[in-house]
């Protein structure tokens, strides 16, 4: 191929008079003459502005909206309004031609919901051009984070024999025909002959493979893909997402706080160093779909000033316990407006209490502590008060939880004990407590789910918008 040039960095060239070649795709043709030409690089276009007379109408009828071409030519000063330099071209060549009556994506306002059905061609447009660039970076900036700290990238099984969780909706990973089911003399399926010789699915967690790996290397993270075959029809679910999940060994929950909070920062910081232009873009978006709300339900804060706020304030650093005291207390929970009443103590918090913790009675990020251990977690380290856990949950603007995440239990005792209660078979995560045996330590760790850190972080509203093709109930496309 040729040599091309980058439209993003033409855009912010001046050295006119050179010949350039820049390829990519038609958004707009107008008369006969000027090309509004993206190729991906930024969510501007550059004009090509074409010498329709000398050209073959042939040629001229295939540049259509859509259609992939190569223009060669003079990079000089616009004199037009909106763009600072244009290409006058003295060759075109056709790439790849675009039926303009079938393609979908034409010059116009296309709503989200209809994006989502051609998935596969929405990164065309600015608005997906911009969210999948700030996904780069911040997983970027992820990677960055951990490994200036020393941390070990760790890569955990995607199939697994073990549930995280404890939570039991998980997929079935099996190679069992279907129609010939293998089973035991009880009547249950006999798993012994399938491909791993026992019952597995995909991964909900990488978090207690991470725990083997900090007690050694000290300091390890996850970031892969992970799976809840929950039937969640929502706009912060998904079947198929990705965790960030640290551990470190030799820490505190006020060490897992401090990690937590630093890291979310550094990585808001990093998008806004390094995608103003699709931050800027995002913003006036947003701010263009706002009108259509009620005064009331508008944010008071546009998106830049809402990436700031988190950078600018502290967390603000509470106990469950002082969180349900001022829920109960709210106007909201006394006048019965939210879904969910608080009735008292042992409550599972909902995101309409943690958005009021952040959004309405703190204005700025809250870090919740020591939540009861009937609603937590059989691995998080159990308090003196024989009631509460060392967990924490960090709350955003918007979003509510963003991160959850526990100083582990590294007692023996406690931990068996938990896992009794809760009927977690011990045998099966026999690994998991010999870490209790061999060397015990205390350590903490936390998941952020990645996909809720670049909804914030781009303010689209919907989770299945900021990842690339989105799994969840019935749809499994692409």
């Amino acid at each position: 191929m040729i040599t091309r040039n980058k439209i993003k960095d033409l855009l912010a060239d001046r050295n006119f008079g050179k010949q350039v070649t820049v390829m990519g795709w038609v958004r707009t043709f107008r008369n006969n003459r000027f090309v509004a030409l993206s190729d991906g690089s930024c969510i501007q276009t550059i004009q090509v502005v074409l010498d329709y007379e000398n050209l073959p109408d042939i040629l001229l009828k295939r540049i259509t909206t859509g259609a992939c071409i190569s223009a060669n030519g003079t990079l000089v000063e616009s004199v037009g309004k909106g763009q600072s330099v244009e290409i006058n071209a003295e060759n075109i060549d056709i790439i790849g031609d675009s039926d303009p009556e079938k393609f979908p994506l034409q010059p116009k306002k296309h709503s989200l919901e209809f994006l989502r059905e051609i998935a596969h061609l929405r990164f065309r447009t600015n608005t997906f051009n911009a969210v999948f660039k700030i996904r780069h970076a911040l997983a970027f900036a992820v990677h960055s984070f951990f490994n200036e700290r020393g941390f070990v990238y760790m890569h955990t099984p995607i199939v697994t024999a073990s549930d995280a969780e404890g939570a039991g909706e998980m997929f079935k990973v099996t190679t069992i025909d279907f129609d010939n089911i293998p089973r035991t003399d009880d009547g249950e399926v006999d798993f012994r002959d399938d491909f791993f010789g026992k019952a597995a699915n995909l991964t909900v967690s990488g978090q207690l493979e991470a725990e083997l790996g900090a007690m050694a290397l000290g300091e390890v993270y996850t970031f892969g893909p992970t799976f809840r075959a929950e039937n969640s029809n929502t706009t912060r679910h998904l079947a198929e997402f990705w965790m960030i999940e640290p551990e470190v060994a030799f820490a505190d929950l006020e060490d897992n706080m401090n990690l937590a909070e630093a890291l979310l920062k550094y990585v808001i910081k990093y998008a806004l160093n390094n995608c103003p232009e699709e931050l800027q873009f995002l913003k006036s978006r947003l701010l263009e779909e706002e009108k259509n709300k009620p005064l009331a339900e508008r944010s008071e804060l546009d998106l830049l000033e809402k990436l700031e706020f988190c950078l600018n304030n502290e967390f603000e650093r509470l106990t469950y316990t002082e969180a349900i005291d001022i829920l109960k207390a709210s106007k909201p929970n006394q006048k019965k407006q939210f879904k969910y009443i608080i009735e008292g103590w042992g409550a599972d918090l909902q995101s309409e209490h943690e958005r009021f913790l952040v959004e309405k009675h703190f204005k700025k990020p809250v870090i919740l502590t020591d939540y009861p251990k009937e609603i937590k977690s059989f691995y998080m380290r159990q308090n003196e008060d024989g009631k509460t856990v060392r967990a924490m949950d960090i709350l955003f603007p918007g979003i509510g939880e963003i991160i959850g995440g526990s100083q582990r239990e590294e007692r023996l005792d406690y931990l068996t004990k938990r896992m009794e209660e809760m009927n977690i078979p011990q045998e099966e995560l026999y690994w998991y407590i010999d870490l209790r045996k061999f060397g015990t330590a205390p350590h903490a760790g936390f998941g952020l789910g990645f996909e809720r850190l670049v909804l914030f972080v781009t303010g689209m509203t919907n989770i299945r918008d900021v990842i690339p093709f989105p799994r969840f109930p019935k749809n499994a496309e692409f």
